[in-house]
């Protein structure tokens, strides 16, 4: 009957709102789980495939729910900072640092495949193999209209340097035969790094396809937040990179009992039918709140990265506490970006949860859920790795990552669905079992209406109008009432939202 809409009522007024929590799923403990990586098959949800640590990959035929652990293997030896993607024909690839018998550590990028789901991983070809010279910190993206996988990373002439005279640079190559073999490396950055791996480094280059084949990717270094484009999958590129935003503090920032902690960006694109289709998101983390008050951030671009939004705020809290290691992804089924990270808002001292956020209308708002079941202590006595990472795909949502007890590590996931972390939605940082005026309502046209939103007594007359007959465009909307400025007395109450003068959604609330 209501076939043009598909309406979601995001609300939490004046009620005690009960906390839904997901089903934590603990996949390994075994040979030091850190730095998680984790893909899920958008042809086949159902099929996952993780990884952790230096040579551990996980996978997973029921959503999550259960995994099976492997160690890779290569004869070009495997030094951590997994990566995982997969292809339109289901092949999963399994990125990662090299450590060959001969040669030197870290002297290429090596990609493995798998076509049978994890059951083995071919031998593997590599990129960036270059005299003496280090390969580091890489990300890659496959483009699902031809499965040409984009990879990036960072070059660094000797890693951990402090002479004047080394440098880092970004290099980016391509594989148009299934990872078979790599164009040879170009740089796109102008301005180069230092190799300390701090601040000024440039590091945190993560490709991102756009609609018509554009490869986009954005990093951190020396001045800020920078961004490169290609228009012609990846032949070409701006001669000089764009800066977005400074990141006050740079991206290299210390945590209480961290080791190491970067706010590194990720880089995605919305390719969903959606209103944002095109969209370029980036999201990092910094300290421009002060050393103790770290915070998720996100900027994004509706013109391919001509210009770009001032920094949105992703964690909602108010309590000036440490938020980090963020990741982001995007379900391109529909436009929804998911973020996990680190977050200690509600502990005075080192003790840290984990949260996911979405947002739902192309980074305008965000809500913030608690998914780990309870806290844990690091400390920097043990490395806990520089990443986290989420996939998501058909309303599935799979964050993944480590946690620490005792000098235990272990690599987690969790089950929540977007109707839980709707649930537990928290306006202005509030908690969740604060009272709150404001109702927020996020819909989906699928195609242009005139739209109302009003309330009505539990008698059906209306009593206070927010606004009528708006134009709205095809996709997804956000629209919200503050029930203070209705000054309505106590009893019982409806909000209506009418598109084109149809009731799409309703909701029931008191005022007491």
């Amino acid at each position: 009957m209501f076939m043009k809409y598909n309406a979601l009522l995001l609300f939490s007024l004046m009620v005690s709102v009960m906390v839904l929590r997901g089903q934590n799923v603990l996949i390994s403990t075994v040979n030091s789980p850190a730095e998680p990586a984790i893909a899920i098959d958008p042809k086949h949800p159902n099929m996952l495939i993780g990884a952790a640590g230096i040579r551990n990959y996980y996978v997973s035929l029921d959503t999550g729910k259960n995994w099976t652990q492997y160690k890779l293997s290569s004869s070009y030896g495997v030094w951590g900072d997994a990566a995982i993607f997969v292809d339109t024909l289901g092949n999963f690839y399994f990125f990662h640092l090299s450590m060959p018998p001969e040669g030197h550590w870290i002297d290429r990028i090596v990609c493995q495949r798998t076509s049978d789901n994890g059951l083995s991983f071919n031998d593997g070809s590599y990129a960036g193999l270059n005299g003496s010279k280090n390969q580091d910190k890489h990300w890659c993206v496959v483009d699902r209209r031809d499965n040409a996988i984009y990879m990036s990373w960072t070059q660094f002439d000797v890693y951990g340097s402090v002479l004047g005279k080394d440098s880092s640079n970004i290099l980016f190559s391509m594989s148009v035969d299934l990872g078979a073999t790599w164009s040879a490396p170009v740089r796109i950055n102008n301005v180069a790094g230092d190799c300390r791996d701090s601040a000024n480094t440039v590091e945190g280059a993560v490709p991102a396809v756009g609609p018509n084949g554009e490869v986009y990717v954005a990093w951190a270094g020396p001045s800020g937040l920078v961004f490169n484009k290609s228009i012609d999958k990846g032949n070409t590129w701006m001669k000089e990179e764009q800066v977005i935003c400074p990141i006050p503090g740079g991206w290299d920032f210390d945590i209480h009992g961290i080791s190491r902690c970067n706010g590194l960006p990720v880089t995605v694109c919305d390719l969903s039918n959606g209103a944002n289709r095109g969209t370029i998101y980036v999201n990092w983390s910094d300290q421009r709140n002060g050393a103790d008050n770290t915070d998720i951030w996100l900027t994004k671009s509706k013109d391919g990265g001509k210009t770009w939004s001032a920094a949105a705020k992703v964690n909602d809290d108010t309590s000036k506490r440490q938020q980090f290691m963020t990741f982001m992804t995007i379900d391109q089924t529909t436009g929804y970006l998911y973020f996990v990270f680190y977050d200690r808002r509600n502990y005075s001292g080192d003790s840290t949860d984990v949260y996911v956020a979405v947002s739902m209308d192309g980074g305008t708002t965000f809500i913030n859920h608690k998914v780990s079941e309870s806290p844990f202590v690091p400390y920097k006595e043990t490395f806990f790795g520089d990443y986290t990472g989420i996939t998501a795909s058909n309303g599935i949502i799979r964050p993944i990552w480590t946690r620490l007890d005792g000098n235990k590590l272990s690599v987690w996931t969790d089950l929540t669905t977007l109707d839980e972390i709707v649930k537990d939605v928290k306006p202005n940082g509030a908690t969740s079992n604060s009272l709150t005026t404001k109702i927020n309502i996020t819909y989906k046209l699928k195609e242009s209406a005139k739209v109302s939103l009003y309330i009505t007594d539990s008698m059906g007359f209306e009593v206070y109008k927010v606004f009528g007959q708006k134009g709205r465009g095809k996709g997804l909307h956000t629209d919200g009432v503050d029930i203070k400025k209705a000054k309505l007395g106590a009893g019982s109450y409806i909000l209506k939202l009418k598109a084109d003068n149809e009731i799409i959604c309703s909701r029931n609330f008191d005022v007491k």
